[in-house]
């Protein structure tokens, strides 16, 4: 039953986390966005003090079942091993900790996350490396499928589904992602957890609070019959029988050796002050364990946090523009809600759950050897649209805070340069305007080259007060491959003022004071006139 329990709850998150990687719609997050946000590093980048704390208690109290049921990474070694037993089984075999390497691991990301070294850390992130895989991978075959039912639903006339581009959004990211399944496949097949045990950081953290867990996987020396299908089939290589001891920094609670036991040695029941950590008690009847696995059911249900995001709807689909290529920007561009470039750097997971669920194609991961994976913003394929804050709202790590649609519009993440030997206006070729014409917040004004020429050509004039960097004006510029204007990135993030508003505000609200001296004059006035006319009436 405890088995079952687990794979149960370990395929729910799985499927659930697979969809949020594979879903463009936004519709997945609305009520499974609450599972990002209970894995484990992301939830202490974003200081989320309660599901930190709940998932180290039922550490403590059911051992390691986050690496089990809750990480998606974790769950793919499951697969990869379970497909390996079908091949051949009882394949594995009892080997001591490797606790040397497994702390020089975790003393290597703890450093390189202090000193900002994001690629060390994203590429050792387990979360992280599931979305490199979900995103780059299965995610295009997620799309393809999905292009090929909105064919069908076309010549049905039915709007159920609609064609997205399918397209390479980083290379070097795409080597990682083959890279990292590859190795996932051949450890998870020969050694089932190799990779969780030895080199994940968080399950080695884990497995500090794992030692002191309530409930274990106990021996029942009087029991056992010393036939080793336990350590045979415990892929986290943990169950010694011969010695009858459980290396509990290293066991997933996955039940495997519970179920692989003939004759009831083994049990999952709290350890007694007198018991010793290897043997459990003596004397004990078989424990209830469907109990048990009810109570497990439910304190993993109880870290469920469902939060209700509000979805953006779909923008409308623009006609097709030839490809362009990226200019070469001196700071790149952070999505709205990151604050700067030092806090994508201090929080930023390289998740790639932003990149995959952006609706305007206009994250995407970077390439650069620093920042490698982490999401940039670039303006080929689409704008950043003022009303769309999906980025912000699928963040687990809090590298990309939520934003409201409003406060969006006024967030400067970079401003507009224009190229003026590039501009079509400029040349006197053509009259252009197309990045006056649509900017949304009317940063752009087309000017005389010559001030003093009215017949001059005309040239795109920024008004950086005003300008926000969402890209439209280089999405929409004609020329080709270099836009004629291009955005560059913010290093902190800025406000834009409304101080139009301000002074209408101010003119609408005037002094009391004002309002009655101004009404004293007109009667001051006034009474004069009538003075005037009156002794011109008497001389008369």
């Amino acid at each position: 039953m405890l088995r079952r329990i687990r794979i149960i709850l370990a395929a729910v998150f799985f499927v659930g986390l697979t969809l949020l990687f594979l879903d463009f719609t936004g519709t997945a997050h609305r009520w499974l966005g609450w599972m990002a946000k209970a894995q484990f590093l992301p939830a202490i980048l974003a200081l989320n003090v309660v599901v930190v704390l709940v998932l180290i208690a039922l550490t403590l109290l059911f051992g390691r079942i986050y690496c089990s049921v809750v990480c998606p990474l974790g769950i793919l070694q499951d697969i990869f091993g379970w497909m390996g037993k079908k091949v051949k089984k009882n394949r594995y075999s009892f080997s001591p900790e490797k606790r040397i390497l497994r702390y020089c691991v975790l003393g290597a990301f703890f450093v390189a996350f202090i000193a900002g070294v994001a690629t060390i850390v994203q590429l050792l992130a387990p979360y992280s490396a599931f979305g490199r895989i979900a995103t780059m991978l299965l995610q295009p075959l997620w799309q393809l499928g999905n292009n090929v039912l909105a064919g069908f639903s076309e010549r049905a006339d039915s709007y159920t589904f609609y064609s997205v581009d399918v397209w390479l959004k980083s290379l070097p990211v795409l080597i990682v992602a083959v890279a990292t399944l590859v190795a996932l496949i051949v450890l998870a097949w020969r050694g089932g957890r190799t990779y969780c045990n030895t080199i994940c950081p968080v399950g080695t953290l884990l497995s500090l609070f794992a030692r002191y867990s309530w409930l274990r996987i106990q021996f029942h020396p009087d029991k056992c019959r010393n036939c080793g299908l336990c350590t045979k089939n415990c892929k986290a290589s943990c169950v010694d029988f011969k010695n009858h001891t459980v290396d509990y920094s290293r066991c997933v609670v996955c039940g495997d050796c519970l179920k692989s036991c003939k004759f009831g040695a083994l049990k999952y029941a709290p350890v007694r002050k007198t018991d010793t950590p290897s043997t459990g008690p003596k004397q004990a009847d078989p424990t209830d364990t469907s109990r048990r696995s009810f109570l497990l059911a439910s304190a993993m249900v109880a870290t469920s946090l469902l939060a209700e995001e509000e979805r953006t709807d779909r923008p409308a689909k623009l006609a097709p523009i030839e490809p362009k290529v990226s200019p070469e920007r001196k700071t790149p561009i952070t999505p709205p809600g990151s604050r700067s470039a030092d806090n994508m750097l201090r929080r930023c997971t390289g998740c790639q759950l932003c990149v995959s669920d952006c609706p305007n194609g206009v994250l995407r991961p970077s390439g650069d050897m620093m920042t490698m994976m982490m999401p940039v913003m670039s303006y080929e394929r689409g704008y950043c649209r003022p009303e769309c804050t999906r980025c912000s709202e699928v963040c687990p790590s809090g590298a990309i805070i939520p934003v409201g649609k409003e406060d969006k519009q006024h967030i400067q993440i970079g401003h507009a340069v224009v190229a003026s030997n590039l501009c079509i206006s400029a040349l006197g070729k053509d009259e252009c305007g197309n990045c006056e014409r649509h900017c949304p917040v009317q940063a752009i004004e087309m000017v005389p080259s010559d001030p003093d020429d009215d017949f001059s050509p005309y040239v795109p004039a920024i008004n950086s007060s005003l300008c926000i960097g969402c890209g439209a004006c280089e999405y929409v510029c004609p020329v080709r491959p270099l836009s004629a204007i291009h955005v560059e990135g913010l290093k902190e993030h800025g406000q834009v003022k409304n101080n139009v508003d301000q002074s209408i505000s101010d003119d609408e609200e005037p002094d009391n004071e004002e309002v009655l001296d101004d009404e004293e004059l007109n009667e001051e006035e006034l009474s004069e006139d009538e003075l005037d006319i009156e002794e011109e009436y008497d001389e008369e």
